[in-house]
């Protein structure tokens, strides 16, 4: 099956394409096809997820994977949440970073409570969808540990693995992550083929 990644974020490309090797399908990235990628005033991931999803199989003509995922923080009442890639008006990992840590200034480790969200859409141009979530919950460190990933990786600490996911390598933070959740629970529902499928009209 060819589908087409709706993300022009390299490292969620990067991510989507190992989880997603198993399957054997082959992977329509923008820039191959035309795309643009439409604006995101969803109110939560799955809102999002399916707006691009959808979005992007009508443009293409193929089944088409979006990706929405973002950061909540306990003490700033699940901020950012869906505004995670623009956290503050800022757009580069490094200010976005910088902002959350100024934002939880003085609040004690054991309160920064936090939890990484994917939801992935996998979206057909007949109006079929298929939803899947993974989260993984975590805290907010004082300062940034590693350079590996993206995003907020360098300040969530996951307590389980006893490292940030800045400080995994790709097959550890798979295991991990919240995206990598999401990633098996697709691997899973198409373990056997096709899941299911439940005609859903898209907007």
């Amino acid at each position: 099956m060819r589908v087409f990644l709706a993300t022009t974020n390299p490292g969620k490309l990067s991510e989507l394409k190992k989880g997603l090797r198993p399957l054997g399908w082959t992977f329509v990235t923008p820039g191959e096809l035309p795309y643009t990628p439409p604006e995101e005033t969803g109110m939560s991931f799955e809102d999002n997820a399916m707006l691009k999803a959808a979005s992007a199989a009508r443009q293409t003509g193929l089944p088409s994977l979006a990706d929405d995922s973002g950061l909540e923080v306990d003490a700033l009442g699940g901020e950012p949440g869906v505004y995670s890639a623009r956290f503050g008006g800022h757009t580069r990992d490094l200010d976005r970073n910088l902002y959350l840590l100024e934002r939880l200034k003085g609040v004690p480790l054991e309160e920064r409570t936090a939890r990484f969200v994917a939801v992935l859409v996998l979206a057909y141009p007949d109006g079929h969808l298929e939803v899947y979530r993974g989260e993984t919950e975590g805290l907010i460190l004082e300062a940034p540990r590693g350079h590996l990933g993206f995003g907020y990786d360098p300040l969530f600490y996951v307590p389980e693995a006893g490292r940030t996911f800045a400080e995994m390598l790709p097959g550890e933070k798979a295991r991990y992550s919240h995206r990598g959740k999401a990633l098996r629970a697709l691997r899973e529902a198409w373990a056997h083929g096709p899941p299911p499928r439940e005609i859903k009209p898209m907007e």
